[in-house]
């Protein structure tokens, strides 16, 4: 049997959680050979010593940046800003660039700057990355080389309300989305330029106003009305249970909630529908779905009011990162969408 052609993968700031975990999907996909792990700190250390779930599935050791050789694709674990600053050098070694950071998916400069405070290091090039939404933006990937990774909250919310939106739907009234996030999502750096943030001792409201993804959840979904993100940490390190409430017309119910989600996702190979009159599972849970590239999408209706609940859980640094650019890649390269993404999760979890 003839071996699969194998693109070669370089990590940018691999030692953080972000680039961790896209190394250990990558550790599984028979396209992808990663040959390179930067990390400045952590220099001349094996991966395995920073990222121990991986011992015995590599021998890579960690090099700094200014030693970084050409890739077939570079992935950038970076801060937010730093891949912008410097990304004439990272796409001068690959072909084809995946960024994980937030530095590329605005495409508007002015709403980068009231959403970052800064002026875009780059503007020329916001036009260049595709929104490496897979759900959304599937035909904008095939054949993509610069492909900008979406946020885990606003990935959440922009997978609960699209169908809704894009079926023009609900009624032009404020939306509010709140957002129960693991550690590992609440205000955590996705590099190496910081320490692995600690476990969550109990939950705080984080985020209540001004969540930086809102820009990205308005950007991204049709239609133009209020948007309200909130995000709350919890105690787990993974994982992220957003419910977003809606309006839907009169006489609406839980059935054509339900055609509206099959209409749209009724192909989607990680979106699920979950919906069940009785038992303990019958709304998502971001438990089920550590290490997971799904994203499962519940609802309840209000009867009485017109208001719907939408329920998105994800796992953040999957489907919320390192998942959903495997996914965009696979696209973009004509290999099947599910390749090396096919972890069901576990149970009980």
């Amino acid at each position: 049997m003839t071996a699969p052609e194998q693109l070669s993968v370089a990590i940018v700031g691999g030692s953080g959680y972000a680039g961790g975990e896209f190394l250990r999907l990558a550790l599984n996909h028979p396209h992808l050979n990663v040959t390179q792990v930067t990390s400045e700190r952590n220099a001349n250390t094996p991966v395995s010593l920073v990222h121990p779930n991986l011992r015995g599935r590599t021998t890579l050791k960690f090099r700094k940046v200014a030693d970084l050789e050409p890739a077939d694709i570079v992935v950038l674990a970076l801060p937010h800003g730093s891949a912008a600053k410097r990304i004439g050098e990272f796409t001068a070694k690959g072909r084809i660039v995946v960024d994980l950071s937030a530095d590329f998916r605005l495409k508007d400069p002015a709403v980068y700057r009231a959403t970052y405070g800064e002026d875009h290091p780059a503007p020329e090039q916001l036009a260049e990355w595709v929104y490496g939404n897979p759900e959304l933006h599937r035909e904008e990937l095939v054949g993509a080389t610069r492909i900008a990774c979406a946020g885990c909250f606003a990935t959440s919310v922009i997978l609960a309300l699209y169908p809704l939106l894009k079926l023009g739907v609900l009624l032009p009234k404020d939306i509010t989305a709140t957002g129960l996030v693991g550690s590992s999502a609440a205000g955590a750096s996705a590099s190496d330029s910081s320490h692995h943030p600690e476990r969550a001792g109990s939950l705080r409201v984080y985020k209540p106003v001004g969540h930086r993804h809102t820009a990205e959840a308005r950007q991204e979904l049709p239609g133009n009305f209020p948007l309200h993100l909130t995000a709350i940490s919890t105690p787990r390190v993974r994982g992220i249970l957003t419910t977003v409430q809606a309006w839907v017309p009169d006489g609406w119910s839980d059935k054509d909630v339900w055609s509206a989600y099959r209409e749209v996702y009724g192909q989607e190979p990680f979106i699920r529908i979950v919906k069940v009159a009785k038992g303990i599972h019958r709304y998502p849970d971001p438990m089920l779905l550590d290490g997971t590239n799904y994203c499962d999408l519940g609802f309840e209706m209000d009867p009485d009011t017109g208001r719907v609940v939408l329920m998105s859980a994800i796992d953040n640094l999957v489907k919320g990162t390192a998942g959903h650019a495997i996914q965009s890649l696979n696209i973009s390269q004509g290999w099947a969408e599910t390749t090396g993404l096919e972890f069901a999760g576990l149970h009980p979890a």
